[in-house]
C-alpha cells in the first residue's frame, strides 16, 4: 500500500507411458448451467479437525503476530486424498501457555473426515509459523515440506512411510534466524532437481519493538517502522543438501517486505520466474535467464504498483490465466481501503492492471485480505477468484467503522467475457462464516471433481468448505509424473485443449498467502466431454502429448524425456 494510505490513521483504521493414462477415479462433474456460482457449505463441524490457531500475542502487538499463517494441501502418503497441513504461532515474549501449541497434518480419510497424525508424522514444529512449500526435494517420489518461520526454518524429508525426518542441518535452509514469509521449490536452472526459494519480511526483534496507540488502544506498527530484508535463493546440489546462492544469482540485489510468493513461467521463455507480494513497496519480478539467473524487473513489467503508480500493502501472490489467452496473470491481495489487484499478462512478460475494468477488486477495497486463489470453481472453463477477509486489529472497530475484524471471505466469479462478478452472497453458508482468515487452500478433497477449500483463521479453527456445484459441467485433473528428480513435474506447463477451449496451467509448488496447494492441476471443460489434446512441457526437457481423452476423470501422464 502507498505511504499515504498506510498513515497512523489509515493502519489503525492409470500408471501412464507418456502417450496413454490411467483413470484412477471417475466422477460426474458438475456446474451450474448458467454463471450463478457454486454452493458452498461449512461443513468444518464434520471434519474432526480441533486445530487452532495461535498468534503468539501477550497483548504487545508484536508485527510477527499478524502475519502467521499459511497452510498446505497436499497428498503426505500417496493415497489420492489431499491432507492438510496447518501452520501455527509460538509464544512471542510476554505471552504465557501452559502448552505451546504446534503445526498440525490431518490425514483425509475421505468423504470430509479427518485424523489428527501429526504426532505419528513427526512434522509438529514449535517454530512461529508463516510459510510453506511441498516438493520432492531428493526426487525419491514423495512429497517433503519446507516450513519458513519466524526464527530457524525447517526442512522434513518424507520416508515415505507416513513419516518425517527434519534434515534442516543437513541440507543446510535453516537461513538463520528471520521473519519468513512465502516460499518455493522450483527447478531455477533446468536441471531436473528442485532448488528452493525463501522470502524474507522485515528485520524485527522484539528488542526493536515500539508500542502504538490508536485512541487509546494498543495497536500493531507498520512494516515501513522496519528494514526490508533480502530474499534467499538455495542451489539444491543434488546430494540432499543446498547452497546459498542469493548473492550471485540475484536476489539479495533488492530488500524487499516479502510475504506472499508464487513461481511461473511469467515470459513463455521456457523457465521459471518468480513473483513476490511486497508489503507497502514495490513488488517484485525476479526474471530468469534460464541458468539460474535473476533480473529484478517488477517496475518495467508493470507489476510493481498499482494504474495509479502506488505500491500496495500485498499479501498474497496468486496467479492463472483469467482470460484463457495462454499467458499467466499475476492476482494480488493488500491492505484495507486499496483493492486487490489483478494483473493482465499482455505477452512477453509485461502486464497491465486491469483491476477496475475486470471488477476483480470488487468487495476488496473495505477490508484486509490475505489469501487468494485463481481456480475454476463451477466447472465453466474460466477461473474464478476466492479471497480471505480480515483485519489485522481485533480492537480496529473501536475506532474505524469502515471495517470488520472478523469478515466474510469474498467469491468472484468469471462471467467469461475478461469480467468478474461477486457472487459471496449467493454462495452457500460457507460464504457467511466471518473469521480473520489468512491462508486459503484449494483442492478436491472428496474426490468428486470439483475444488473444496480450507482456511486457515487467525487465532480460531480452520474453515472447511465444500464445494456443492449442480449441473453438467464437466472437468479434468492432471497428476505428472517426471522421469528425473522432479517427480511431481514442478514447473511444468500443461495446456489443455478441448474444442473451442483452450486452457493452461502450471504446477506451482507455493503460492497464496504464503501456502501451498494445487499440485493435481484441475481443468473445467464446461459442456465439453472431451478434450483434443493435453500437451504437457517439461522443464529443462521435452514436451509430451495426450489425444482424445475422455472428461470427467483424474489422468496420470508420465514424461517420456522426448
Amino acid at each position: 500500500m502507498t505511504t499515504d494510505s498506510r498513515s497512523w490513521f489509515s493502519w489503525g483504521c492409470a500408471v501412464s507411458t507418456a502417450l496413454s493414462a490411467c483413470v484412477l477415479f471417475t466422477a460426474c462433474g458438475s456446474a451450474r448451467d448458467e454463471p450463478t456460482g457454486p454452493r458452498f457449505s461449512d461443513v468444518t463441524a464434520e471434519t474432526g479437525i480441533t486445530f487452532r490457531h495461535y498468534d503468539g500475542g501477550s497483548g504487545r502487538h508484536y508485527i510477527v503476530e499478524y502475519v502467521s499463517a499459511g497452510l498446505a494441501m497436499f497428498d503426505y502418503d500417496g493415497d489420492g486424498d489431499e491432507d492438510v497441513y496447518f501452520l501455527n504461532g509460538a509464544p512471542l515474549p510476554g505471552s504465557k501457555t501452559s502448552s505451546p501449541p504446534g503445526n498440525a497434518l490431518y490425514r483425509n480419510d475421505g468423504d470430509f473426515k479427518f485424523t489428527d497424525v501429526t504426532a505419528s508424522a513427526g512434522v509438529g514444529d514449535r517454530g512461529h509459523g508463516l510459510g510453506v512449500a511441498v516438493g520432492d526435494y531428493d526426487g525419491d517420489g514423495d512429497l517433503d515440506l519446507y516450513l519458513n518461520n519466524y526464527g530457524p526454518n525447517v526442512l522434513y524429508r518424507n520416508n515415505g512411510d507416513g513419516t518425517f525426518t527434519d534434515v534442516t542441518r543437513a541440507a543446510g535452509t535453516a537461513n538463520g534466524s528471520k521473519v519468513g514469509a512465502g516460499t518455493n521449490f522450483l527447478d531455477i536452472d533446468g536441471d531436473g532437481d528442485l532448488d528452493l526459494f525463501v522470502s524474507n519480511y522485515v528485520k524485527f526483534s522484539p528488542e526493536s519493538h515500539t508500542v502504538h496507540k490508536r485512541r487509546g488502544f494498543t495497536a500493531y506498527p507498520s512494516p515501513m517502522e522496519y528494514a526490508g530484508d533480502p530474499d534467499t535463493l538455495y542451489r539444491n546440489n543434488g546430494d540432499g543438501s543446498f547452497s546459498d546462492i542469493s548473492l550471485e544469482s540475484g536476489i539479495s540485489r533488492h530488500g524487499g517486505t516479502g510475504m506472499g510468493t508464487v513461481c511461473g513461467d511469467f515470459d513463455n521463455d521456457g523457465d521459471t520466474d518468480i513473483f513476490v507480494s511486497n508489503d507497502v513497496y514495490a513488488n517484485f519480478l525476479y526474471v530468469n535467464d534460464g541458468s539460474g539467473r535473476f533480473e529484478e524487473s517488477g517496475l518495467t513489467a508493470g507489476v510493481a504498483y498499482d494504474i495509479d503508480a502506488n505500491a500496495h500493502g500485498s499479501m498474497a501472490a496468486e496467479c492463472g490465466d483469467y482470460d484463457n489467452d495462454g499467458l499467466l496473470d499475476i492476482y494480488a491481495t493488500s491492505y484495507q481501503r486499496e483493492m486487490a489487484t489483478l494483473y493482465r499478462n499482455t505477452g512477453k512478460g509485461f502486464f497491465e492492471d486491469r483491476t477496475r475494468a475486470a471488477g476483480a477488486g470488487a468487495g476488496t477495497f473495505s477490508q484486509v485480505t490475505w489469501g487468494t486463489a485463481m481456480v475454476d470453481v463451477d466447472n465453466d472453463g474460466n477461473r474464478d477468484i476466492f479471497i480471505a477477509c480480515g483485519h489485522l486489529d481485533s480492537n480496529v472497530e473501536q475506532y474505524d467503522d469502515t471495517t470488520d475484524y472478523m469478515a466474510r471471505n469474498i467469491l468472484l466469479m468469471n462471467t467469461g467475457a475478461g469480467k468478474f462478478v461477486d457472487f459471496s452472497s449467493r454462495s452457500g453458508d460457507g460464504l457467511e462464516v466471518k473469521r480473520s482468515s489468512r491462508g486459503v487452500a484449494f483442492g478436491d478433497l472428496d474426490n468428486d471433481g470439483d475444488l473444496d477449500a480450507v482456511i486457515l483463521n487467525s487465532r480460531s479453527g480452520p474453515t472447511v468448505l465444500r464445494n456443492d456445484v449442480s449441473g453438467d459441467n464437466h472437468w479434468i485433473q492432471i497428476h505428472l509424473r517426471g522421469a528425473g528428480k522432479n517427480r511431481y513435474g514442478v514447473g511444468a506447463r500443461v495446456r489443455v485443449v478441448a474444442g473451442d477451449l483452450t486452457q493452461i496451467d502450471e504446477v506451482h509448488s507455493g503460492r497464496g498467502y504464503q501456502g501451498h496447494f494445487g499440485m493435481r492441476l484441475h481443468f473445467g471443460l464446461g459442456k465439453r466431454d472431451r478434450i483434443d489434446r493435453i500437451e504437457v512441457r517439461w522443464i529443462g526437457s521435452g514436451s509430451d502429448i495426450l489425444s482424445d481423452v475422455r472428461a470427467d476423470q483424474v489422468v496420470v501422464i508420465e514424461e517420456s524425456g522426448k
